[in-house]
């Protein structure tokens, strides 16, 4: 099975992923606009009958160059289907910003969510967030450097329950690829880049998910990302799943390779366990109803 799911992910991962998604227990709302302009817009996926869900914003990676949120619907229908509302927002990416553009915008986004997830049977205070990739270096930026958050009113420390992070780069300092150097700025810049510099105590809990095969982002990043926060007192637990690469990873959302890969268990488990909540168990697929 588990070898009938990487061939799913080499063949045609967006496309088997997202028409299996296509049913189960949650509605979707698709291309809200959270700031004007066509990279700011979001998908909402909500539990049938949510009731101050949590709420999890879910940012995808793409080398901080590329991405769209429709290709990400397996993630927000699993979560959804797991009682969370989940919200899934694009972003603008390089060459049309360089950092810290997309801080900028996930900034915002958190703030959407966070003034609107009420309207989708979510609860603002009981907010996680969680990317994969350069996503969860977004991510990972919000929740630690507190000037992104603290431009939309919101603060991090009080804000924000928990950070899940997936084969994030948090710490990836010297750079070597070129295009990665210009999107960062000049050497002396780049410092301003990286989540490990801003860790301080006080900081939400984090779950930092990597696999051991990834040969995109060194699975280090995590690991050295845990012991800084665990250094100033809070709690960062790191979930290394053996021979799991970086694109296999994030396809352990969709139902084919979750009896392998158990990135939904855990990161349901864990939004469970910060926002004081209870996370739904897998359900029978039923038909989605878009809104």
């Amino acid at each position: 099975m588990l070898i009938f799911g990487v061939v799913l992910m080499v063949l045609s991962p967006v496309r088997v992923l997202n028409v299996l998604a296509l049913v189960g227990r949650y509605r979707v709302t698709t291309d809200i606009a959270y700031a004007p302009g066509p990279r700011h817009g979001l998908d909402v996926y909500a539990p049938s009958s949510a009731n101050a869900a949590p709420v999890v914003v879910f940012f995808y990676g793409g080398n901080w160059q590329e991405g769209d949120k429709a290709i990400y619907r397996f993630v927000g229908a699993a979560l959804a289907a797991r009682g969370i509302v989940t919200v899934i927002p694009d972003y603008r990416v390089y060459p049309e910003v360089r950092f810290p553009g997309f801080l900028d915008d996930g900034a915002q986004a958190v703030r959407w969510a966070h003034d609107h997830a009420a309207s989708f049977g979510g609860d603002p205070s009981r907010m996680v967030l969680m990317g994969h990739s350069a996503g969860g270096h977004i991510a990972a930026m919000l929740t630690y450097d507190r000037q992104w958050l603290e431009r939309t009113g919101l603060d991090p420390n009080r804000d924000i329950r928990g950070l899940v992070g997936l084969a994030g780069p948090y710490d990836f300092l010297p750079l070597h690829d070129e295009t990665l150097k210009i999107i960062f700025g000049a050497p002396d810049q780049r410092p301003a880049s990286q989540p490990i510099n801003f860790v301080e105590r006080g900081a939400p809990s984090a779950l930092l998910i990597t696999g051991d095969a990834d040969d995109v982002v060194d699975p280090g990043n995590a690991s050295r990302l845990a012991k800084r926060v665990s250094e100033r007192g809070d709690a960062a637990t790191v979930q290394i799943y053996p021979g799991i690469g970086h694109r296999l990873l994030i396809g352990g959302f969709a139902a084919p390779l979750r009896p392998f890969i158990p990135v939904l268990r855990d990161t349901a488990d864990f939004v469970e366990e910060v926002t004081g909540g209870t996370s739904l168990p897998d359900a029978p697929m039923l038909a989605a109803t878009p809104r």
